[in-house]
């Protein structure tokens, strides 16, 4: 698309993509051109910061920010919403297909840099983000095509959906994807019944704008000649299939309201955070990273080193007004191994930017956001049939730093 779009040279049809290089909920510096993980507390993460796929090193990052914290203006725009402000320097690249942008827009910015083609970081950012949306159509089509190449089957999908039936839960669907995509995977998925499992089916729901305009009717979409219909609908009714509309039709017209619902979707901001700030939903989020996390995090080479990271920085606040020489010098050797634990235990989630969830010891600035606005958050929806339909998830106790003086803690 970059090349037969916008004209960027042939040469990038060459380069290669590397599914390990980014995660997800990274940001985008459009002035500097830079790829950088921050903290909830908008400090940038050093060693994690990226201009094409060449790290930048600690120097130059500081001579560029004056500082490893960010005004929040900077990276929030001046209004210090949960939106993106287009008068902001930054731009959090949260969603699923993030990755895959990241890693083009990666590439591209290293050949430009290599060959020393002068560009403007933020036109090529645009440029990236457009080529990715307009490639929507194409993979929806190669899926249909192909869907046992592209979709995982999930064994345990349909006794979830019937374990909720039979507990009397009203189930939803409301998806940005064309009707044909989603009949398509979710016939492979769950058999082509399953629409018996949906109460209300919403496809091309324009999300994030189906929570947030008022004025958008649902119409109902006409199976035969793949397009909606002009009547007016007074009711949602079960095995028919809508078009568009807003959150405010749709509790409107069923009732279902505040707390009674809970809401999953796999992005924290376009599908969570407007129903639960302004519509008082439940909400989960499917973070399939977890699996990944969870499992590197019971590594026993991990638990060893995390472990000794600890040990070792308490070691470290404990000597560190002593100034006797032999404790000078233990110091210096403690705080070079302290040095070489924290990029090993950020390298073994990914070797570029670390965890999706922490930065070398912060929760990161996607892990706020998704704490925010998510209730719970699992890797896999099924993953609730361990519980029953009237389980409850009770909130763990922090520590909070005065705390660890406690003999409570």
């Amino acid at each position: 698309m970059l090349v037969k779009r916008f004209r960027y040279p042939e040469d990038i049809l060459q380069l290669e993509y590397e599914p390990n290089f980014a995660v997800r909920g990274l940001h985008y510096d459009v002035e500097k051109g830079l790829l950088v993980k921050l903290d909830s507390f908008l400090q940038l993460q050093l060693g994690s910061v990226y201009r094409g796929r060449t790290k930048v090193e600690a120097d130059e990052v500081l001579k560029l920010y004056h500082n490893r914290l960010l005004p929040i203006a900077y990276v929030e725009g001046p209004n210090n919403s949960y939106r993106h402000n287009t008068n902001s320097k930054m731009v959090q690249l949260a969603d699923l297909f993030s990755v895959p942008e990241m890693c083009l827009l990666c590439n591209v910015i290293e050949y430009f840099e290599r060959n020393r083609i002068d560009y403007n970081p933020e036109i090529v950012f645009h440029d990236t983000r457009t080529a990715m949306g307009s490639c929507h159509p194409i993979m929806h089509g190669k899926v249909m095509r192909n869907t046992e190449k592209y979709i995982e089957r999930n064994p345990k999908l349909v006794k979830f959906f019937e374990k909720l039936q039979q507990a009397g839960k009203n189930l939803f669907l409301v998806t940005n994807s064309p009707y044909s995509f989603v009949n398509c995977g979710m016939s492979f998925l769950v058999g082509s019944n399953w629409r018996d499992f949906f109460d209300v089916v919403i496809v091309q729901a324009r999300k994030p704008k189906f929570f947030t305009d008022e004025s958008r009717p649902i119409r109902l979409f006409d199976e035969r000649t793949q397009s909606h219909l002009w009547d007016r609908v007074f009711k949602l009714e079960k095995g028919k299939i809508y078009y568009e509309g807003s959150v405010r039709q749709l509790q409107e017209l069923k009732g279902w309201r505040g707390h009674s619902v809970l809401y999953f979707g796999d992005h924290p901001y376009s599908d969570l955070a407007d129903v639960t700030l302004k519509h008082s939903w439940r909400t989960g989020a499917i973070i399939s990273e977890l699996a990944h996390e969870i499992k590197t995090l019971n590594r026993e080479d991990f638990k060893m080193s995390a472990n000794w990271l600890q040990m070792l920085t308490q070691l470290i606040e404990e000597t560190q007004d002593d100034d006797s020489e032999a404790a000078q010098i233990c110091l210096k050797e403690w705080m070079e191994e302290r040095d070489q634990l924290r990029n090993k235990t950020k390298n073994v989630f990914n070797e570029q930017f670390g965890s999706v969830f922490r930065t070398y010891h912060n929760p990161t600035y996607f892990s706020r956001r998704l704490f925010r606005f998510a209730d719970i958050y699992t890797s896999d929806i099924t993953n609730l049939l361990k519980f029953s339909t009237t389980h409850t998830f009770y909130p763990r106790r922090g520590v909070m730093p005065h705390e660890y003086a406690s003999h409570f803690i």
